[in-house]
């Protein structure tokens, strides 16, 4: 029975049309009536094994987890979403940066072959953390199965599912934006640049997420490999990347309001590119080996709220 709602859900409009109130429904009842506090200390101890401090937190974890509950702003809601923060960087730092949008619209319907140019692009929806829908040839694509999977994004809200206050109020939509792929067909590296009170204070390089052998490094501002690791083994030594010294000051640009922030930016063509704004990372669970970094990393970090 579930396999069979599964694909009346994915694979028809009308299957979709009449379950997906009932999923959203589902969402808040699962995820939306625990109180703040109480969901995050279940998660946060369920996910690292220890019972946190929130009202004296000590490492960088333990602040997020802070963060989270008095860090809330109108500021948090415009930059996590991904169609309006596109007016934060243009207001910061210039809209050269932005990658280029194609189409954006609240309707998943909206999304057809006619909208859409022959380019290779990607779909996603303004407020979710998943990486979207690549799409290199619009021949042979299952439309509808693209319409419905956006569809069930757009039900879910990462304020009930991980209390991230940023997320509760954004009006969900669907933004199409060119792919950034070079020659050989590959997705350009990001670097996910950490700040701390409006400084850079490590960086992280995902290597080979779409190729099948991943590596993860942190690098210090001064781009020496770190002697930790987060989920992921380390990969091969990169070099610094061309212009890290406008990346960096361009992250502090986006980064002065905030306490807490990463940057991401992609490197492309000569050229960089923004990619997103993260306010609590892993939603304040990062995984740190050997431990004692969310600890060091915990004492450098100074609270306060957005300055707005």
């Amino acid at each position: 029975m579930a396999n069979f709602i599964s694909k009346l859900y994915y694979n028809t409009v009308l299957g979709h049309e009449l379950i997906a109130p009932f999923a959203k429904c589902y969402e808040f009842l699962k995820f939306g009536l625990t109180p703040d506090a109480v969901k995050m200390k279940r998660e946060f101890i369920k996910n690292l094994g220890f019972i946190p401090n929130f009202e004296k937190p000590e490492t960088l974890n333990e602040k997020i987890q802070w963060l989270k509950l008095n860090d809330r702003t109108s500021l948090h809601t415009q930059c996590a979403d991904k169609y309006k923060v596109r007016a934060y960087v243009k207001e910061r730092i210039g809209e050269d940066y932005l990658v280029p949008l194609v189409f954006q619209t609240k309707n998943v319907r909206d999304i057809v072959p006619e909208n859409l140019p022959d380019y290779p692009i990607i779909i996603k929806t303004n407020h979710d953390s998943s990486g979207g829908l690549i799409i290199k040839d619009k021949i042979g694509i299952n439309w509808t199965q693209v319409q419905n999977t956006l569809g069930k994004n757009k039900t879910i809200n990462y304020y009930y599912r991980f209390k991230e206050w940023q997320y509760k109020n954004i009006e969900s939509r669907v933004i199409v934006e060119e792919l950034l792929i070079d020659d050989h067909g590959q997705i350009p590296m990001d670097y996910k640049m950490y700040f701390f009170n409006g400084k850079l204070e490590f960086s992280q390089v995902d290597i080979g997420r779409f190729e099948g052998e991943r590596g993860r490094n942190f690098y210090s501002k001064d781009w020496e490999l770190l002697d930790f690791v987060m989920k992921i083994p380390n990969g091969k030594p990169l070099a610094q990347p061309e212009r890290y010294d406008e990346l960096v000051l361009l992250g502090e640009k986006l980064a002065a309001p905030f306490c807490f922030v990463r940057v991401d930016f992609y490197c492309y063509d000569g050229k960089i590119y923004f990619g997103e704004l993260t306010f609590h990372p892993s939603s304040g669970h990062c995984k740190f080996n050997p431990r004692e970094y969310d600890k060091k990393f915990g004492e450098k970090l100074k609270l306060h709220v957005a300055k707005i």
